[in-house]
């Protein structure tokens, strides 16, 4: 990605000057004047302050809008709380002009806990507790109002779903106490209580809707887009988009079912069982968590966003930890462009299983997908890579465009990439060693 060393100085001054925002004035201006030099001071001193300045991607034409946090009312009445009992929230942008009667919700992605001890430390996360969240968020890629960046969706409400229960919205355990200590699993319950206050703000009037996630997002969204569909009776079109959220139910490098074992864990905590009805008897509760079970019962038409190397799967689904102990695979997991000529095989063999797995949804003519071969997780909620110059294309459409074309049927959408290395546009995740290994770390710092 094109970068410089003066730019982000010079947008984090940008952003903070919009930030400052009533503070007032006067004040602000001087600190701002200071700031800045400060800023010239410390570029002009640097290494690479000489070094020819290369633009960045040009994506729009102002800053992110920020969005404050909305607690949902009455949330803990209902018993609709985060894993530490606080009310779970959501950041609301209303809509403008043609867009006014018109949702778009995202679903806030984070892995997942599959323990008492993990879903513990997560309560003194945003991923738990409403007390982290951030207060206000910039809304970026498909939550953008900058008609240049998101062309299709600008003007709609958009709605960021926060995540706070560890198991994709859809836990529902009554019982608080877990082994003497206090414990909420109420994904379920959240779900239902930001739907009841979102209808209430206009939802249910809505001529057309959009559900989609992010990653654990993602398959919230494979799990409540029917029931989404049901809450908005009156709209003409509802569609849903999940976004890195296609996990896959494959062996690991050394043999096991990691990720089932996984998802076996975070069912059996949260009695996810009861959410998904398709589950047969005779499978293991994880199973029944796995995308293609879930995606099985759906008849609203889903958009299946999804890199053909996940870079979050391949080092959790394909090479987690324990599977590796010699570390051969650490460098190829870090960055795609290490692997070995042995490892790309084990990718191109992944990518298969990925197709494989979508194989049955691509026949579906009202279902739309975007495959590319880009080593990355999401890429909706990411301007460089949803819409922009430099964005990621298949057959010349950038994500944002064949979404769009899909969304208001203005074409067939089923877009399916090349094998790696063949796609010269993407945007490749390079990873750093301090947050390789950790399912919770890296989930935290990644998840849109």
């Amino acid at each position: 990605m094109p970068s410089s060393s003066a730019a982000p100085a010079t947008q984090r001054l940008r952003l903070w000057w919009r930030r400052l925002g009533r503070r007032g004035a006067t004040a602000g201006a001087a600190a701002f004047v200071a700031a800045l030099l400060a800023a010239a001071f410390f570029l002009a001193l640097s290494p690479d302050a000489s070094a020819p300045a290369t633009s960045a991607p040009s994506y729009g034409h102002r800053l992110a809008t920020l969005v404050d946090l909305t607690l949902v009312d009455g949330a803990k009445d209902k018993g609709a709380v985060c894993l530490d009992g606080t009310p779970p929230g959501y950041h609301w942008l209303p809509g403008f002009g043609e867009g006014s009667d018109k949702w778009l919700l995202h679903l806030e992605g984070g892995s997942w806990c599959r323990n008492l001890t993990v879903c513990g430390q997560r309560k003194k996360t945003n991923l738990g507790s409403s007390d982290y969240m951030e207060r206000r968020v910039e809304f970026v890629g498909i939550l953008s109002d900058d008609e240049l960046q998101n062309p299709d969706f600008y003007n709609w409400n958009k709605v960021k779903v926060r995540y706070c229960d560890g198991a994709s919205f859809s836990g529902n355990v009554e019982d608080e106490f877990q082994d003497g200590t206090s414990f909420y699993f109420r994904g379920q319950r959240i779900w239902e209580a930001v739907m009841r206050e979102l209808l209430s703000k206009g939802l249910s009037r809505a001529k057309e809707a959009f559900l989609m996630g992010c990653s654990a997002g993602g398959l919230s969204t494979y799990i409540h887009c029917d029931d989404f569909r049901a809450l908005v009776p009156k709209a003409s079109t509802v569609k849903c988009l999940a976004d890195g959220g296609f996990f896959l139910d494959v062996k690991d490098i050394s043999g096991r079912r990691y990720m089932r074992s996984f998802y076996n864990d975070v069912a059996r905590l949260q009695d996810v069982r009861k959410k998904l009805i398709h589950c047969s008897s005779d499978m293991e509760p994880g199973q029944c968590f796995f995308p293609r079970e879930v995606a099985k019962g759906i008849s609203t038409p889903v958009f299946i966003l999804n890199p053909a190397y996940d870079v979050w799967q391949v080092e959790h689904v394909l090479s987690p930890e324990g599977s590796d102990p010699e570390r051969l695979w650490e460098n190829c997991r870090l960055d795609i462009t290490k692997c070995d000529a042995e490892q790309l095989e084990t990718l191109q063999g992944f990518r298969r299983e990925l197709l494989d797995a979508i194989s049955d949804f691509k026949k579906k003519k009202d279902w739309g997908m975007f495959i590319d071969s880009c080593y990355i997780h999401c890429q909706s909620m990411n301007p460089l890579t949803w819409h922009s110059p430099s964005a990621p294309r298949i057959n010349n459409k950038t994500i944002a465009e064949a979404v769009g074309d899909w969304f208001f049927n203005r074409r067939e959408v089923k877009e399916i990439d090349c094998e790696y290395p063949c796609n010269p546009t993407c945007h490749n995740t390079v990873l750093s060693r301090r947050v390789q290994g950790s399912m919770t770390a890296f989930s935290a710092v990644s998840f849109w």
